[in-house]
């Protein structure tokens, strides 16, 4: 894997965990305390499990931490849809952020099916 500072994946998931951490500030002046936690949490543990997955000892390990990076951006991308429809975040708010998880998502989604698809290579070969 790439260095950290050269991984789009890794700067656009930091730079991602950065707008939720604001937004959580944002939504805790508004005095919204139970879907901003929720936020914080899923939003950031994207990077988080990205950083794991590039300090992974085998594909299998790397694909299953950037798996899990996949499932805490969509449920990032739920509270996002969720805060909008409670009138939380403007229709302008909510689609630059549901935009910039939609872009890790398909990133997300890419290096996924891209290991998977060579620890099934790598299967094929030692049989």
């Amino acid at each position: 894997m790439k260095s950290n500072e050269d991984n789009i994946v890794v700067q656009k998931s930091l730079s991602f965990a950065i707008r939720c951490v604001n937004l959580y500030k944002f939504l805790r002046k508004q005095q919204e305390y139970v879907m901003s936690k929720q936020l914080l949490r899923s939003g950031t543990s994207v990077g988080a499990n990205i950083r794991e997955a590039s300090l992974a000892y085998t594909k299998s390990d790397f694909a299953h931490k950037m798996s899990i990076a996949y499932k805490e951006a969509g449920e990032t991308r739920y509270w996002f849809e969720l805060l909008h429809a409670t009138d939380y975040l403007s229709d302008k708010e909510a689609q630059s952020l549901m935009d910039d998880c939609d872009e890790i998502l398909r990133i997300l989604s890419k290096i996924i099916i891209s290991a998977k698809n060579d620890l099934n290579l790598n299967d094929s070969n030692n049989k």
